[in-house]
């Protein structure tokens, strides 16, 4: 073997180990935050889903023996390794990777830059292939009698629910920063809108998460403010900030999960959560797609003035300013 396969080798065995680190973490920080059902640990929210699909997008699918690895870790630091725990670790891989072939099968693209591209993170990404996991996972603990029949639907709801929100919530997080750039030539209005902004999410997620009054509808008008000036950039912190907060109060139960029993709070937040994820998802795509479509007929037009001018010139139309120029003069 060469050293061109050796240095192959190590570079993909880094990438497996990373994934399967990166999984563990998310993992046992997902595990600050679970609630027992009929005996079964079940979280609100489960990000390392979100974590191995992104992994498995950007890194291929070679890459899935660290999200094994990765569940592999994070069962075996919660108890004795047993045979239902084979089942939970095949469905936890399994279902990202199934999700990694159905978006790979429709064309996804991580730029998010189109409805289509959200509409398959969501159905194709999100609520199919983790119906995978949460099967295999219940499925095997109801063999293994760690689990008990009359509690399995309420489980495996939860299990879904939880993987799924991985994807909606923490993936469209990760794509953004994957994608991060520093931006150059913005207005100072620009950046305090986006300060105008942060403050503002905190505030009313704090106040809606915490207040007893049920105001949990609060948040979407900043979600949407989000969605329709900052793209997904703006939308998915948002998401992630109000599920998070949410998920602390609902496992705490305060403010508005105040009094609720368990089911009716997993109702609750799994609502909130999903209505949140696909706003925000959703909407932003639907804005990036139309100022992309914006901006291919204004580079059209420039074109079709600029052969004009010259066939005849100083005839041709004066130039388009780009999306986005009119708002830098009023910031400026």
């Amino acid at each position: 073997m060469g050293r061109p396969e050796i240095r192959r080798g190590a570079v993909a065995l880094a990438r497996v180990l990373a994934v399967a680190a990166v999984y563990y973490g998310a993992g046992r920080l997902g595990l600050l935050r679970q609630v027992v059902l009929d005996g079964t640990r079940v979280t609100p929210l489960w990000p390392p889903t979100g974590i191995a699909v992104v992994s498995l997008l950007f890194l291929g699918p070679a890459v899935w023996p660290g999200v094994a690895l990765g569940t592999l870790a994070v069962t075996a630091s919660l108890s004795p390794l047993d045979l239902a725990d084979v089942g939970v670790i095949v469905g936890n891989t399994l279902a990202p990777v199934c999700a990694y072939l159905l978006l790979r099968w429709v064309g996804f693209r991580p730029e998010l830059d189109r409805l289509w591209d959200g509409v398959a993170l969501v159905f194709l990404g999100a609520l199919a292939p983790m119906t995978v996991s949460a099967t295999l996972g219940t499925v095997s603990l109801l063999l293994n009698g760690a689990l008990p029949s009359s509690g399995y639907g309420a489980a495996w709801s939860a299990w879904w629910a939880g993987d799924a929100m991985g994807v909606l919530v923490v993936a469209p997080v990760l794509l953004v920063l994957a994608r991060a750039r520093m931006p150059r030539e913005v207005p100072v209005s620009r950046w305090a809108e986006a300060a105008a902004l942060a403050v503002c999410a905190v505030v009313v997620v704090l106040v809606a998460t915490h207040s007893s009054l049920a105001l949990l509808f609060l948040p979407f008008p900043v979600l949407i403010w989000a969605a329709l000036r900052f793209q997904l950039p703006g939308a998915a912190p948002c998401t992630l900030l109000l599920s998070v907060a949410a998920i602390v109060a609902a496992t705490d139960h305060t403010g508005p999960f105040d009094h609720h029993g368990l089911a009716a709070t997993m109702v609750n937040l799994q609502a909130l959560n999903g209505s949140a994820a696909l706003t925000g998802l959703l909407l932003s795509a639907i804005v990036t797609e139309q100022n992309a479509v914006r901006r291919r007929i204004e580079e059209a037009c420039q074109e079709l003035a600029e052969v004009v001018d010259r066939l005849a010139p100083g005839t041709a139309t004066p130039r388009i300013p780009p999306v986005g120029a009119d708002r830098r003069r009023r910031g400026s």
